[in-house]
C-alpha cells in the first residue's frame, strides 16, 4: 500500500476546481444529497445561536467564557442549546464581548480586583 506523501490529496480536485460557478449551482440542483436551500427552508431551519460562535471564536470553553465575561454557566447553557433566549441588556453584552472581548475581560478584571480590595477594608 502506497502512502500519499502530506502535501498531495488523494482525490484530483482538477476537474471540480475547473467547474463555473454555474455548473456547481447547476449539479447541486439536481442532487438530491446537495440541492440549495430556498428561502422558506432557511427560514424553518434551527439557528446556531450567536453565543456559541463567539465563544469558539475565542477559543473558550463554557466555564472560561462564563467566568470570564461574568455569566452564569447555567445561564450560558441554556442561551447555547436554545431553551432560553439572551434579553435585551444580554444581547448588547454578548455584541460588545463579540466585537471587543479583550476590552471586556480587562474591564471585568479591574471591577472584579476593585470589589476585592473594597471587601477587604
Amino acid at each position: 500500500m502506497t502512502k500519499t506523501p502530506k502535501n498531495e490529496t488523494k482525490f484530483d480536485w482538477s476537474a471540480a476546481e475547473a467547474l463555473t460557478d454555474e455548473q456547481i449551482h447547476a449539479a447541486a440542483k439536481v442532487d438530491p444529497d446537495a440541492k440549495p436551500m430556498t428561502d422558506d427552508e432557511w427560514a424553518a431551519a434551527p439557528r446556531v445561536p450567536r453565543i456559541v460562535t463567539i465563544r469558539r471564536a475565542l477559543k473558550l470553553s463554557q466555564d472560561e467564557f462564563a467566568a470570564r465575561y461574568h455569566i452564569p454557566v447555567g445561564t450560558l447553557r441554556d442561551w447555547e442549546q436554545g431553551r432560553k433566549e439572551p434579553d435585551a441588556a444580554a444581547r448588547a453584552f454578548l455584541r460588545v464581548i463579540a466585537s471587543e472581548p479583550e476590552i471586556v475581560r480587562k474591564a471585568l478584571e479591574k471591577r472584579s480586583a476593585s470589589s476585592h480590595t473594597k471587601s477587604d477594608c
